[in-house]
């Protein structure tokens, strides 16, 4: 089924040009660079801001943020750690926004299906631009969803934060085991530094 048939797609906030930022507002902007398919959204590192013009596009817990410029139009799901902010949320325009409006689809399993390589094979067929690629909204409309039951998605939803967290712990593991290579390295560097400087200060006599 089209997505346009399973969800309102709206543009993000309309900032003209760089996002100001306003402590205190209770307001926060979610830029590109605060969000990713893999960790969601980083809510300590979204700046506060005080938007003009529209406020009816303030974001709901099951909203889809898909990007709309750059090589990946990857999709972020908002989930209820926005609730644990205590502040409101915008995007920035740089994004989509897609609203589930169908009980028959998930909005985590819309999320995951988005960013699957058959729909970023389409994202990238129907994106235009040379230096910085787009994606249009009647594009993003158009995109073929596959539904099935609801116990399916649940169980592929599952599956997929599942696979997440195995990731997540095997980078871990990874950044833990290239510190400790790199404290090995440096007390070897530090020990053969000791002892060419001790070799260096012997008496004449006594070097080997």
């Amino acid at each position: 089924m089209l997505l346009k048939y399973l969800a309102n797609i709206s543009a993000g906030h309309p900032f003209r040009g760089k996002i100001p930022e306003s402590l205190g507002s209770g307001i926060v902007a979610v830029q590109m660079k605060d969000a990713s398919s893999q960790d969601g959204v980083n809510w300590a590192e979204c700046i506060e801001t005080e938007p003009t013009g529209r406020r009816d596009d303030c974001l709901q817990v099951g909203d889809i943020l898909v990007a709309a410029r750059g090589n990946r139009n990857y999709a972020v799901h908002i989930d209820d750690t926005l609730n644990d902010t205590g502040k409101q949320a915008i995007a920035a325009p740089q994004f989509f926004i897609v609203r589930i409006n169908a009980s028959s689809i998930l909005p985590e399993y819309l999320c995951w299906f988005l960013n699957q390589q058959p729909c970023q094979r389409y994202f990238d067929l129907n994106s235009e631009g040379t230096l910085t690629k787009a994606i249009k909204r009647n594009a993003l409309e158009e995109i073929h969803i596959a539904i099935p039951s609801l116990d399916k998605q649940q169980a592929i939803v599952k599956l997929a934060n599942t696979l997440k967290q195995e990731l997540r712990l095997i980078e871990q593991l990874r950044r833990n085991g290239e510190q400790m290579l790199a404290a090995i390295a440096a007390d070897l560097l530090a020990d053969a530094t000791q002892e060419n400087y001790l070799v260096k200060n012997l008496p004449s006599k006594e070097k080997p």
